[in-house]
């Protein structure tokens, strides 16, 4: 994913209204679920995601292989 993409892609999740959650999985498997628009923070390719129990998850462009759209199961790649 290139880091534009990235950005695009994670600010129109973030944007959405009403915000439905949605889940980043990651090129080796893993996934975890933005919950909260207010909880990411992301530029340059590179972000943060606060999980609720305040551990961190540090993300980039290319460790991202899709993000889902919890509600409609929108796709992006």
């Amino acid at each position: 994913m290139t880091p534009d993409d990235f950005q695009r892609t994670l600010q129109a999740f973030q944007r959405r209204k009403p915000f439905r959650p949605f889940t980043v999985e990651l090129v080796g498997g893993e996934r975890f679920e933005v919950d909260r628009p207010d909880a990411l923070v992301f530029r340059g390719g590179q972000a943060a995601f606060v999980a609720a129990g305040g551990t961190p998850v540090l993300f980039d462009h290319e460790s991202v292989s899709r993000m889902i759209g919890e509600a409609r199961g929108e796709r992006a790649s």
